[in-house]
């Protein structure tokens, strides 16, 4: 009896594991990431577009990343781009593909549609694997690595043409942001040139 019940249990477990999808599992990370307050998190940029690291807080579709070279805001359809080198601020209204590039969230907005995902096991995290159903997609591949426990994306992968780019995720926590956050203000740049290319 009890070696039944043992079977059955490792049934009822291997089962529960393979339950889960890909899909599933990028709506846990989404929904741990989509804070009605905001979250902030550090990251780690490394390839095609150099290397960096820095801050951003993202609340819905919008966010502010700082790194040492630049400060970018994006409030859900404007982006402004202040590159401290040359005190410069660059005003767009960007694609999908662009806003995931300096945006490592980015891809809550992209795997629902347009994608096939396939979930793989890598230790303590799940490995979702997405390519693009259609040849001119500007994204063709993302690899995003989630943690089991938390559900916390700790890794987005993407491929842009024939280059990789990495973000490597760490301390991601709750962050009261007020939708101002998310905009550039001139009055903080007083020597800034501002160029539009809207």
């Amino acid at each position: 009896m009890k070696k039944i019940c043992f079977l059955i249990t490792a049934v009822l477990l291997s089962i529960a594991t393979y339950g889960q999808t890909a899909k599933s599992v990028l709506d846990k990370a989404a929904a741990t990431v989509t804070m009605k307050e905001g979250m902030k998190a550090d990251f780690k940029m490394t390839g095609s577009m150099g290397n960096t690291s820095g801050t951003i807080i993202i609340k819905g579709k919008m966010f502010h990343a700082t790194t040492p070279q630049a400060s970018i805001w994006f409030d859900g359809k404007t982006q402004w781009t202040y590159m401290k080198d040359n005190d410069e601020v660059n005003i767009s209204n960007p694609t999908e593909a662009q806003l995931q590039a300096i945006n490592p969230y980015n891809f809550l907005n992209l795997y629902k549609k347009g994608y096939d995902a396939t979930l793989n096991s890598n230790g303590n995290s799940h490995v979702v694997h997405l390519t693009a159903k259609t040849a001119n997609s500007k994204i063709k591949e993302l690899f995003i690595t989630v943690d089991k426990k938390s559900y916390h994306p700790t890794q987005v992968k993407l491929l842009q043409g024939k280059k990789w780019t990495i973000f490597d995720i760490t301390n991601l926590k709750k962050q009261s942001a007020n939708d101002a956050q998310f905009r550039f203000n001139a009055k903080d740049f007083p020597q800034a040139e501002i160029i539009d290319l809207r």
